[in-house]
């Protein structure tokens, strides 16, 4: 695990990020009238936050419901033993399915969100492709029925 220490960046840095954080198809120009500072100054903003690794890219939000895929579900991972979170990670990354992964502490080794067509589909993915993963000593699925809050943290 990889250990980030704070970086330091400025009220003009927290700005472009919030704005961004909000829309990430804001043009450049359009946070550089926002913030009252040029859209060079944003560029070269971006850039600089991007090579300390506080961006690291963009996501496009889809609605998967929308696409045919109606369940969103949790899976709580028990590993047989914990050294074998690496393996059992990138196995998980073969599966399409699986949008995220967390190596947590508590109960579950692993906590999973996954992406589903319906019912059938979920049964196919935990027992044709995530229970017969090496080192999962057992899974608990937990069907979201609604979604009230996604958003990006507030900056302070």
């Amino acid at each position: 695990m990889t250990n980030y220490k704070e970086v330091e960046i400025d009220e003009i840095d927290r700005q472009i990020l919030s704005i961004l954080m909000q829309d990430a198809k804001t043009p450049y120009t359009d946070i550089a009238k926002r913030i009252h500072v040029s859209g060079g100054t944003v560029h070269v903003r971006m850039k600089k936050l991007e090579e300390m690794g506080i961006v690291e890219g963009s996501n496009l939000v889809v609605n998967y419901a929308k696409l045919g895929y109606d369940i969103t579900a949790f899976l709580g991972v028990y590993l047989e033993k914990s050294s074998m979170y690496d393996d059992v990670s990138a196995a998980m990354k073969e599966i399409p399915e699986i949008v995220a992964a967390h190596y947590t502490t508590g109960l579950y080794s692993i906590f999973v969100k996954i992406v589903c067509k319906d019912t059938n589909h979920l049964k196919e993915v935990l027992h044709d492709k995530i229970q017969s993963i090496n080192g999962i000593q057992r899974t608990e699925t937990f069907i979201a029925l609604d979604e009230s809050i996604n958003r990006p943290i507030q900056l302070t």
